[in-house]
């Protein structure tokens, strides 16, 4: 007994050498987070035009989006001026709750008077621009009537785009501790929207499909609200990326900052070079003493369109016409042929790490094994799903894959009553033939 228990005892003292030597030979697995040096609590990059994700960091987890959430407010905005139900030059007055608001300079804020009215125009640009938080409010009751009915829009919208794991307390992503007790009826003293940088990606990434002209506004560096009246406030871009401000990056021209104690440093910027245009979203930046700041947030940024513009560029990974050599056609029942030839007709044009280009295979998925006649030609049949043997393809920002429709290059016509009745005998002997035969067979073996 002494000698097992003294075996036990031995056993027991060797799993920390055990567990020590396995680290040390089992390399760790590199975070792909960690190629770009990037010190923040999440971070994605997608391709613009397609929505191709191609870096992503901690983007499902649901973090502070602080001013980031003025994009749906932007997007709520846009879409009732397209609708018609809002004007640019229609008059807001003031209300108590956004003139309170506004009198806190500490806040980004462009003051409002009591008794004043201001244009929808002017208020959109304090918002885009100066991230006023205010005139947001105000936006948000004129569309809704009041801050509360504005959130159900936000919510209503923010489940037609798919977005995920979303918590909207007000239209202006402050605390609600900063809105002197008049946060919205039902959310929290204290609360703050929350969203991944997924979600917020794919946000950015349909306001800009839906409104491209908002950029037109979000390029602005700076502009004076109420130019040549008593009012009249300076107001500078809170986007340092832009041209002409400190951080400038080569094409930059959006999106929009965040900062709060509770989200930290945020920020969703969008650049374009030559037919590329991308989009990152940095939350919660710091610098390399752990100190959140704008400068960190700018740098995180450069660094995702550095990787974006230096190692991806759009490639053909597929031709139009595109025909698998495996299987060239599909069966056809009931038609004046018996099968009908298939291709991708669409090229693919993807963007992709050049590195690995050549890597992306074509598989073929068909919805059925064999279609009935009549045909159309460009009937859809099937899918050609594209993924890499090697590297990374973290897919797209809608959930998709890279896919493209495997159609009908002819059409087939459906045959005679007369020809169908000699297929239907000559597949009634055909299947008796196989099951005499099969059945033959079985009594032999």
């Amino acid at each position: 007994m002494k000698k097992v228990k003294k075996q036990t005892v031995l056993s027991i003292a060797l799993i920390p050498i055990l567990i020590l030597s396995m680290l040390a030979i089992t390399p760790a697995k590199t975070n792909a987070a960690t190629d770009l040096g990037l010190t923040v609590d999440a971070a994605i990059l997608i391709d613009a035009d397609t929505g191709k994700i191609l870096y992503e960091q901690n983007a499902e987890t649901a973090l502070g989006i602080a001013s980031m959430t003025k994009m749906m407010t932007e997007y709520l905005l846009l879409d009732a001026i397209k609708e018609g139900s809002i004007s640019w030059d229609q008059e807001y007055n003031v209300t108590e709750y956004t003139y309170k608001v506004s009198q806190n300079r500490l806040l980004s804020n462009v003051p409002l008077r009591a008794d004043g009215t201001y244009t929808i125009k002017e208020l959109y640009e304090a918002m885009a621009i100066y991230s006023a938080n205010a005139a947001t409010i105000a936006i948000a009751e004129t569309i809704a009537g009041t801050e509360k009915e504005f959130l159900k829009l936000m919510d209503k919208k923010a489940e037609e785009l798919g977005l995920e794991n979303y918590k909207f307390v007000n239209a202006t992503g402050l605390n609600n501790a900063d809105l002197q007790g008049m946060h919205p009826e039902g959310t929290g003293e204290k609360d703050e929207n929350v969203m991944p940088a997924r979600s917020v990606a794919k946000l950015a990434y349909n306001l800009l499909k839906d409104h491209p002209e908002m950029l037109e506004t979000a390029k602005i560096p700076k502009k004076v609200f109420r130019e040549g009246t008593s009012d009249a406030i300076s107001m500078s871009n809170w986007n340092f990326m832009l041209p002409g401000l400190v951080y400038e990056y080569e094409g930059v021209d959006g999106l929009k900052t965040g900062t709060t104690d509770f989200a930290g440093h945020t920020f969703t910027g969008t650049a374009k070079r030559g037919d590329t245009r991308l989009i990152a979203v940095v939350m919660k930046a710091v610098d390399s003493n752990g100190v959140g700041s704008y400068k960190a947030r700018f740098d995180a940024t450069a660094k995702l369109f550095d990787y974006g513009f230096g190692q991806f560029s759009k490639v053909e990974l597929l031709p139009g016409n595109y025909v698998f050599e495996e299987q060239k056609s599909i069966p056809v029942t009931k038609g004046k042929e018996d099968s009908v030839k298939i291709a991708v007709k669409e090229p693919v044009t993807v963007m992709v790490k050049t590195s690995d280009k050549d890597s992306y295979v074509p598989t073929l998925t068909l919805d059925k094994k064999e279609i009935e006649a009549g045909i159309e030609k460009d009937q859809v049949v099937g899918q050609a799903v594209l993924a890499p043997t090697e590297g990374v393809d973290f897919g797209y920002i809608d959930g998709n894959g890279i896919v493209a429709d495997v159609v009908t290059t002819e059409p087939v016509e459906r045959a005679g009553k007369i020809s169908l009745m000699f297929q239907g005998i000559g597949s009634f002997f055909g299947n008796l033939w196989d099951g005499v035969f099969g059945f033959a067979g079985n009594l032999i073996k």
